[in-house]
C-alpha cells in the first residue's frame, strides 16, 4: 500500500503577504535534510507539504524523525493513499490502521473534505467509516470527546489520505527567516537549549566557544563540539568558533580584584563574540543565561555585561528555572552530553565571593587596569573555525 507523509504548517499558515517566503525557506530546508535518503518527492498544497518516498528501501521511520525536527512543521501524519472514492476509503484503509485500532478501546472519525466536488460531505464520510470500523473491530466504542484513536480522512484534489495517529512537529518558523545569531556555547545544560530556542524562532545559529588549556582539556572541547553536532538536527550546519582564553583568564586572575573577575570575564567574552559576529554577519548574540541562576546572571551583573555590547543579546532561557531548561535539554537530546564531567572555562578561577550587585562605574575602573583592545584582538586573531554539519 502506498504511504505518504503529510507535514502540516504551524505558524506559517498565519503569515500574510510574505507567507510564500516562509514556505520557500521551509521547503528548502526539507529538501536539504532529506537529500541523504534518496528519491523522495516533495510537493506542497493547501498549507501542507507532501513527502512521498519513491523507493521502497527508504526507511520511513528515519524520514519522519528527521522531519519532526524541522522548524515550521507543527504536525506530521503517516498516511495511506487511496483512490478518491467512498469504496476505497471504506475498504483500502482498514489494513493500514488495523494495528492502531486493535490497541485502542475507543475511537472517533474526523473528515476534511478539501475537494468540495467529492459527492460525500464530511459528516457522511465520518458516519460511513465509523460504521465500517465498528463492524470490523467489535471491541471498539465511539468516544467523540477523548478517544484513544482519531481516524482522520482527508479528501484532497487527487487522492484521499487516511491516518490514525499524528506526530508532533518542532513548530516555530523556518531557520533562516529571522537573520543570523552567534551562540555563546559552553559545555553546560543551558546554552544548547538557548541555541535551539533561537533557531525555533528562525535564526541561523553559529557558535563561539572559549577554551582555556591546560585548565580545560581536549575532551571538554570535544564535548562542546558534540553538543553543537546534536543541535544541528534542529539548527542546521553550525560554524564553530573556538577562542583561546587561557592568557586572558590568567591576566585577569593576576591583576583583577577577585570580586570583579567574573564580570570582567563576561564583558571580554561579549566583546570578543561581537567582533566575531561582525565578521560573520550575525546580528545578535545568544546566551543561556537564566535570571538569578548564578552570580554572573543577576540583573545587576547583566546590566554591566550588556554595557559592553553594541548588538542585541538574546537570552531565551531568561525566565525559565533549571527544571524547565533540563526538560527541554532532555527532549532535544543534549542533556546527557551536557552533564559529562569535563571542565568549562567559566568555572576556572571562580572567585569565592563574586559581586552579585556590581556597579558599572566600579567595573569600568577595574577594567581600566588592562590593555583591553590588545587582549581582544589577540583572542580574535587566534580563533579557530570549524564547520559542524548536519549529516
Amino acid at each position: 500500500m502506498k504511504e505518504i507523509i503529510l507535514c502540516k504548517y504551524g505558524e506559517i499558515a498565519l503569515k500574510g503577504l510574505n507567507k510564500s517566503t516562509f514556505e520557500s525557506m521551509m521547503m528548502k530546508s526539507i529538501r536539504r535534510r532529506l537529500k541523504k535518503f534518496g528519491d523522495i518527492r516533495i510537493t506542497k498544497a493547501q498549507s501542507t507539504v507532501y513527502v512521498e518516498p519513491m523507493d521502497e528501501s527508504i526507511d520511513v521511520d528515519e524520514v519522519v524523525d528527521r522531519l519532526s525536527k524541522i522548524f515550521g512543521i507543527i504536525k506530521l501524519c503517516r498516511c495511506c493513499v487511496v483512490e478518491k472514492t467512498m469504496e476505497s476509503i471504506l475498504n483500502d484503509s482498514i489494513e493500514y490502521i488495523t494495528e492502531d485500532m486493535l490497541a485502542a478501546r475507543t475511537f472517533k472519525v474526523e473528515a476534511k473534505r478539501s475537494d468540495k466536488l467529492f459527492p460525500y460531505k464530511s459528516p457522511e464520510i465520518c458516519t460511513e467509516l465509523g460504521a465500517k470500523l465498528l463492524n470490523t473491530f467489535p471491541h471498539l466504542t465511539v468516544d467523540v470527546h477523548q478517544p484513544d484513536v482519531t481516524v482522520t480522512v482527508e479528501v484532497r484534489e487527487h487522492n484521499a489520505f487516511i491516518h490514525a495517529a499524528s506526530i508532533n512537529g518542532a513548530g516555530g518558523i523556518p531557520v533562516g527567516s529571522s537573520g543570523k545569531a552567534l551562540l555563546l556555547l559552553s559545555g553546560g545544560i543551558d546554552s544548547p537549549v538557548a541555541g535551539y530556542m533561537m533557531a525555533k524562532r528562525g535564526a541561523v545559529i553559529d557558535a563561539v566557544h572559549f577554551e582555556a588549556p591546560p585548565y580545560t582539556s581536549e575532551r571538554a572541547k570535544l564535548k562542546v563540539e558534540k553538543l553543537a553536532k546534536i543541535i544541528t538536527d534542529y539548527c542546521g550546519d553550525i560554524r564553530f568558533h573556538c577562542v583561546p582564553f587561557t592568557e586572558i583568564q590568567e591576566t585577569l586572575r593576576d591583576k583583577c580584584p577577585e570580586e570583579y573577575f567574573t564580570i570582567l570575564m563576561r564583558r571580554l567574552m561579549m566583546e570578543i563574540a561581537q567582533r566575531i559576529a561582525e565578521k560573520e554577519g550575525a546580528q545578535a548574540l545568544v546566551t543561556g543565561e537564566s535570571l538569578g541562576q548564578v552570580a554572573s546572571q543577576t540583573m545587576y551583573a547583566m546590566v554591566c555585561t550588556d554595557a559592553a555590547c553594541r548588538i542585541p543579546v538574546f537570552r531565551p532561557c531568561i525566565g525559565l528555572d533549571k527544571t524547565e531548561i533540563i526538560e527541554i535539554a532532555r527532549r532535544i537530546d543534549t542533556f546527557e552530553t551536557s552533564i559529562l564531567p569535563y571542565e568549562d572555562c567559566c568555572t576556572v578561577f571562580t572567585p569565592k565571593h563574586p559581586k552579585t550587585r556590581p556597579e558599572l562605574g566600579a567595573v569600568i575602573t577595574a577594567q581600566s587596569r588592562f590593555d583591553w583592545e590588545d587582549m581582544i584582538n589577540k583572542a580574535v586573531e587566534n580563533t579557530s573555525v570549524k564547520m559542524i554539519r548536519l549529516e
